[in-house]
């Protein structure tokens, strides 16, 4: 797993996400966050906007109700009246006066109050005493007698007013016979002498709610609201949906929401300053949410799409760049393994295809130079083996000649002329343009050699010769066992007085867990010391010829030469060669002259 966190994708991983997937994440969530804030502060202000708008209307609304209370002081008759009224001499006085005093209560304030907007209901005016004028669209409405209209909270907020406007809150017109049973609001004033600043009389208008619901139907939200109005004492003026009574007390509490028939509102509220009323809007928590809900949503989902496009975008990429170096690396895997024909496959024109080009190109130098070293190498041990192989034809020769010699000199005719024939026999087997030659050859060989030899000995020399059938074919340098042969008849066995036995051997063997072939010749002859005492054993021409033999054909771990003597018993010579598993040692073509290829 470690290894893993150095490879190029991984890299590539890293930089996708530190580039592509975190600011792309961030993206994600800060913009429907900033356009959720955005949307919120804009609805807020839209909202308060639109509050202001519908407070403005009201205010011009209870304008119009506050002129009209303002009419009695616009009219001298009128005032007139009300200030004969206010001095209680109207019962005394005689019927001009009365006359007069009727007329403008009756009928000149009447027409001055005479408005064409419907929502105004009417007009109540009540002078100081006790009589009752009444204006109103209900033309058999009449005030009812012996109502106490003195002690209604209207007149009492009225004359607290003292000549200024007092706002009243909704309320029943049940001081009145025949008018319209319907919710108003009413606006009432003190009407005082300008010059004396005496009470006069109470006059009062009342508006239909109705007219509220006609300001707020004008005004749309983009989500459900509840508008509610009002007044200076927080009790509800206008709903435009029923609200419970602890909603209200909602509204005035800090809570961000309001809590009607169990779902959440937000609440935006408005002042009406002149009449000291508070218009509240109630926009729908529920909805304002699925709409941000709807942004994330959206964001969410190009978010996703988005990044699955730049992954599946990323993962081609990476495949493109990471697979031409895997590709790479596997052919630098078979060139290590000695597969120079190996090459990569270059595709474009980019820096990835450029440096698969130099990569083919050195394995081209490297094979080129391999070969050139190879075959240098090659002819220089070819020229070495042949070289060594060379010593041993005249070395022989030239014990097979002194040992003719002496057959002549015994005048033994006869055993010398076989002796020459067996030796025309070797001669071409040597002769022959072959460096290698098969267990089973070699074996042949030393079998006419020692015959050669058995003629000077007569019978104090006797050769076994034997062999694993299986390795027969086993490829040999040439020659390489006749110095053994000869070392150990000329060193071991001529100097003994008695009858010796040289025994030749091949087998398979196993050394640590690795699959040899041991040859040995060993001899009861007279042995030796060690090397110090021996020299010209051990380390005579024949010997040092094997040795180096072996190390050109086989390599100094593939094969060992080890020889072990006792005085008075005898000696043995051991090859050792490793059979490796590809191996092609058993093949019986002798014709290869290459050592490498055993």
């Amino acid at each position: 797993m470690k290894q893993h966190l150095y490879t190029l994708r991984f890299k590539l991983m890293i930089l996708f996400a530190i580039t592509i997937m975190i600011p792309v994440l961030l993206i994600g969530f800060v913009i429907p966050y900033y356009y959720q804030t955005m949307i919120t502060e804009e609805k807020q202000v839209l909202t308060e906007g639109t509050l202001k708008a519908m407070a403005r209307n009201i205010e011009t609304y209870l304008d119009d109700l506050e002129r009209i209370t303002l009419m009695p002081f616009w009219n001298e008759d009128v005032m007139n009246a009300l200030k004969f009224k206010a001095t209680k001499q109207y019962d005394t006085a005689n019927d001009y006066i009365k006359l007069l005093t009727d007329r403008a209560l009756n009928e000149t304030l009447p027409l001055m109050l005479q408005n064409t907007r419907k929502d105004i209901l009417g007009t109540l005016l009540i002078p100081t005493d006790g009589t009752v004028y009444v204006n109103d669209t209900k033309e058999f409405a009449r005030p009812i007698s012996d109502f106490s209209y003195q002690q209604q909270d209207w007149y009492k907020q009225a004359f607290a007013a003292d000549g200024n406007v007092a706002f009243i809150s909704a309320h029943k017109r049940d001081y009145l016979m025949f008018a319209e049973e319907k919710q108003v609001f009413s606006v009432a004033r003190l009407i005082k002498d300008p010059d004396s600043k005496r009470a006069l009389a109470v006059i009062m208008a009342d508006a239909d709610t109705n007219i509220l619901n006609t300001i707020v139907s004008d005004i749309s939200f983009d989500v459900s609201s509840i508008v509610v109005i009002q007044d200076n004492n927080s009790q509800l003026l206008y709903s435009s949906e029923p609200i419970s009574t602890a909603a209200l007390n909602g509204i005035g509490d800090s809570q961000e929401f309001v809590d009607v028939k169990g779902k959440d509102y937000a609440k935006v509220t408005e002042s009406i300053s002149q009449a000291e009323w508070k218009i509240t809007v109630l926009l729908s928590a529920e909805e304002t949410a699925s709409k941000v809900r709807w942004l994330y949503t959206v964001a969410f989902l190009f978010l996703g799409i988005g990044l699955l496009v730049t992954f599946v975008l990323f993962l081609y990429l990476s495949r493109n760049i990471v697979n031409p170096f895997k590709q790479m690396i596997l052919v630098m895997r078979k060139v290590r393994q000695g597969n120079l024909e190996a090459r990569f496959n270059t595709k474009g024109r980019d820096e990835i295809a450029l440096l698969g080009e130099a990569l083919n190109q050195m394995i081209i130098q490297l094979n080129e130079m391999i070969n050139r070293e190879f075959r240098t190498d090659l002819a220089k041990r070819n020229a070495e083996y042949r070289a060594l192989q060379s010593q041993i034809q005249p070395h022989f020769l030239y014990n097979i000649l002194n040992g003719w010699i002496g057959l002549n000199r015994a005048g033994e005719r006869a055993v010398l002329e076989k002796a020459i024939l067996a030796l025309s026999g070797m001669l071409r087997y040597s002769l022959e343009y072959n460096d290698w030659s098969s267990i089973e050859e070699e074996f042949l060989f030393l079998q006419r050699y020692g015959e050669l030899q058995q003629l000077r000995f007569d019978d104090r020399l006797s050769i076994q010769m034997s062999y694993d059938p299986e390795l027969r074919s086993f490829r040999l340098p040439k020659l390489l066992l006749q110095p053994l042969l000869e070392n150990t008849i000329i060193h071991g066995c001529e100097p003994a007085n008695h009858e010796c036995t040289v025994t030749i051997s091949a087998s398979r063997t196993h050394e640590n867990g690795v699959a040899c072939i041991q040859i040995s010749i060993s001899d009861n002859g007279i042995g030796f010391v060690s090397d110090k005492q021996s020299p010209s054993i051990t380390n005579g021409v024949g010997l040092q010829n094997v040795r180096e033999r072996l190390l050109l054909a086989y390599g100094k771990d593939n094969a060992r030469f080890d020889i072990q003597s006792t005085v008075g018993v005898g000696t043995t010579s051991t090859i050792t060669i490793s059979l490796m598993p590809t191996s092609d040692a058993f093949q019986t073509d002798n014709n290869q002259s290459d050592p490498e290829t055993t």
